[in-house]
């Protein structure tokens, strides 16, 4: 094909889109609904994947050590945990800072309840606070933790904590969100395909006679194609882009409603970090969907 009739092609697509009027824009319409049905759904998955990690990401271990544990042994527990390559950081508690956060913690009725606890009568014991690289491995860190006390004649180990029972229920919640959204968005995006792909078919059943026309004065089968190629990306295009505004305008509405109530110290995930790829799907998406229903839909229509 030439670049002189690749232009001709060009040219046409644009009029196509713009004289069969409100085809065009029934076609459109429905490439902005389904596209704006999925993108909302992507955005609410994204969301609770975003919520899902940050919770798997505040499991953490702590490590009660025993009352006659020296300096020395701690040190040695310290650098025995920090070096397991799951464990991504290791802090040191002493128990005057874990009576204050506990105080904390108990809200107004903090210096009630914990009256008569001070520096020099502390309930609680010393203790490591460990993060690990990948949440899963919390139980596993833990039980590789609790073996350093066979490796320690004094047992300076008292307690490992790490909320067993919860942990384990809290990841398999959160892998089940994730595997869920997962499905609901691929079974929207074929959905999506399907329903845009017939709006496009309708609007060339309206144009077969043209098409025969075409075929009957001898018009190669690519030459036919080709205008409606795109045709159908453009309209794809269009329909795709507004979508993206949609949802810019929407999303970045509710983020500003709700920086101040944030939801469990979270918030929705900010558009400037998520844009580009989701811009980029939904744009990708409705050019290929345009042009794959025009291809598809014209097909039938060039056996003359």
């Amino acid at each position: 094909m030439s670049f002189k009739t690749f232009l001709r092609h060009v040219r046409e697509g644009f009029k196509n889109v713009f004289r069969n009027g409100w085809m065009s824009v029934a076609s459109i319409t429905s490439i902005v609904v389904s596209l704006l049905v999925l993108g909302v759904f992507i955005l609410l998955v994204l969301n609770v994947n975003s919520l899902a990690d940050k919770a798997d990401s505040q499991v953490q271990i702590t490590v009660h050590l025993t009352l006659e544990t020296n300096q020395a042994l701690r040190e040695t527990l310290q650098n025995e945990i920090g070096s397991m390559p799951e464990v991504s950081k290791i802090e040191f508690v002493p128990k005057e800072q874990g009576l204050e956060e506990l105080r904390k913690d108990l809200g107004p009725d903090g210096d009630n309840i914990l009256e008569g606890f001070d520096k020099d009568n502390n309930p609680l014991n010393d203790a490591f606070r460990v993060e690990v690289v990948k949440a899963t491995t919390v139980p596993f860190v833990a039980d590789k933790i609790k073996a350093l006390n066979d490796t320690h004649p004094e047992k300076p180990i008292y307690k490992v904590k790490y909320g067993e029972g919860a942990v384990e229920t809290l990841f398999k919640i959160t892998h089940t969100i994730r595997n869920v959204g997962f499905v609901f968005v691929a079974g929207l995006g074929v959905m999506s395909m399907f329903l845009i792909s017939n709006t496009i078919r309708v609007t060339i059943l309206a144009r077969r006679k043209e098409i025969g026309i075409m075929k009957l004065v001898g018009a190669t089968n690519a030459f036919i194609r080709w205008p409606f190629f795109i045709e159908g990306a453009l309209i794809g295009l269009l329909g795709s882009l507004i979508t993206v505004g949609v949802l810019y305008a929407g999303y970045t509405g509710l983020n500003t409603s709700m920086k101040g109530d944030p939801l469990l110290g979270w918030r929705i995930l900010p558009f400037t970090d998520i844009w580009m790829q989701l811009s980029g799907l939904l744009v990708g998406l409705g050019v290929l969907i345009g042009v794959w229903g025009s291809t598809v839909s014209i097909r039938k229509f060039l056996k003359i």
